[in-house]
């Protein structure tokens, strides 16, 4: 297989699920936590390696080794493997998994902006999810017809701080989540809920298309993060997901879909003893005033995506407050309304939507 972000979390663990399913590594690519790489050549021999620094290169302990994003698509074209696993962090890793579409190779999609900003020309049949929750969304799905889709949240670093206090949350402050540890911007769209925004938006293009697309999503808050989707069926009935959050669990049916051994130990309800649910209310999360129209309009969601890293971008530098990024995503939400009709579209409306969140434009 090709994996991309290599030393991530979820990098880390698919290599934890490839060594214990015999899955060979063809391709690692990450970006500047070398240390960590130079071990996973040393365990997993790949046969190429790509960083993102050309500064870095003397410092892998690889004979083929290549810099930037350019190369990861010329390696995603030369190699052999069929299966590229996409777990890079942000806008970056939409061009790799148009690429790998492109020339016929599976994605086992981490990357969430992929099917965000280009869900339109993306063929969902081509993508096996490795999201908790639209992984749960896949295992749930009958021969029955659905009434509506629902995936579950955290709540993120806030969910039970003062409403009033939230304007002075600090980028340290995001990043102390309730139940576990992940990189830094995923963290922060947690905290603000842009993150189960977008994996609405990917469960949309992921099961809403089609003569059998559900016409139906939302997400509530589930504070111990063990229910990971729900879906309602026609008939009245409710099924739920649970399991521990382990992202080996998708990552292994992603990488072998027989799926006959055991991957996580079982939920004790016993233990658990009882379940929290809350609403997502647009008070601690104001960007959720915004889910209605763009789920109705997914293909909105380029603009979303780059309001989002913008405002992200100038909130580590402290020029914003944290209550302010959902105020530049939805202000260009309200200013960019055409959607992109073609690819080249959506990396045009990308770089505007950027230069207005900055205000260069």
């Amino acid at each position: 297989m090709i994996l991309l972000g290599s030393t991530g979390s979820i990098g880390v663990n698919t290599l934890i699920v490839a060594k214990k399913f015999g899955i060979s590594v063809e391709v690692l690519v990450c970006g500047k936590n070398i240390k960590l790489l130079n071990e996973q050549i040393k365990e997993h021999n790949p046969k190429v390696v790509v960083i993102a620094d050309k500064e870095d290169i003397s410092l892998v302990n690889h004979s083929r080794v290549y810099s930037g994003s350019e190369a990861i698509l010329e390696i995603i074209e030369d190699a052999s493997s069929s299966l590229v696993v996409n777990a890079l962090v942000g806008f970056l890793g939409l061009a790799p998994t148009l690429k790998a579409i492109e020339c016929n190779k599976k994605v086992a999609l981490a990357n969430k902006e992929s099917l965000v900003a280009c869900g339109a020309f993306i063929d969902p049949k081509q993508i096996q999810p490795i999201d908790s929750e639209h992984f749960g969304l896949w295992y749930l799905l009958q021969d029955r017809p659905v009434s509506k889709m629902i995936i579950t949240a955290s709540g993120g670093a806030f969910r039970d701080w003062d409403i009033k206090k939230l304007q002075n949350a600090t980028l340290a402050d995001t990043q102390n989540h309730p139940n576990w540890s992940m990189g830094q911007k995923i963290t922060i769209d947690s905290a603000t809920m842009v993150n189960k925004m977008f994996e609405l938006l990917e469960a949309r293009w992921l099961f809403g298309e089609g003569t059998n697309g559900v016409s139906e999503f939302d997400a509530i808050i589930e504070t111990k993060s063990l229910i990971h989707a729900l879906i309602d069926f026609k008939d009245g009935s409710t099924t739920a997901h649970l399991a521990h959050a382990s992202m080996q669990l998708p990552i292994a049916y992603a990488l072998n879909q027989k799926m006959d051994e055991n991957i996580l130990s079982h939920v004790d309800l016993l233990k658990v003893g009882s379940l929290e649910f809350r609403e997502i209310t647009t008070d601690r999360y104001p960007v959720w005033e915004i889910k209605k129209e763009l789920l109705k309009n997914p293909a909105r969601g380029a603009v979303v995506n780059a309001a989002n890293e913008a405002a992200i971008e100038k909130f580590i530098n402290k020029e914003i407050g944290f209550m302010d990024i959902s105020k530049d995503i939805i202000r260009a939400f309200e200013k960019f309304t055409q959607l992109p009709k073609s690819i080249e579209e959506v990396f045009l409306i990308d770089e505007e939507v950027r230069a207005f969140v900055k205000g260069k434009i």
